[in-house]
């Protein structure tokens, strides 16, 4: 955990949609699309690039975790999408999945 990271500070205390061991979600303050979410890790890695920080099993179930919010939220359709570096959109880095369904309204920080 990272104490001056918005999206540590939002694992710590923010109002989660779901939740297992190592991982939230909640909703994006923000939203691009009708339904917006945003699946965080506990560990703080601040984007995709380092996805070798996790081991193998972890990373699976993280997706496996994207897989059930949707489920959950009850989407069949939708999209998931990691933003990885500021050149591609990252404004937040702490390593994070949107899972966005219904009309897209804009940019995903």
């Amino acid at each position: 955990m990272n104490e001056d990271c918005l999206f540590c500070k939002l694992y710590r205390e923010g109002d989660h949609v779901a939740s297992t061991e190592g991982f939230v979600a909640i909703r994006d303050i923000n939203p691009q699309a009708s339904t917006h979410l945003l699946v965080l890790p506990e560990r703080h890695v601040e984007s995709f690039h380092e996805i070798d920080q996790f081991p193998a099993e972890e990373a699976k179930r993280m997706l496996e975790f994207v897989a059930d919010v949707a489920a959950k939220h009850g989407l069949t359709d939708y999209r998931v999408v990691v933003n990885a570096g500021a050149g591609a959109g990252q404004t937040i880095f702490h390593l994070h999945w949107h899972v966005l369904s219904g009309g897209l309204t804009g940019r995903m920080a």
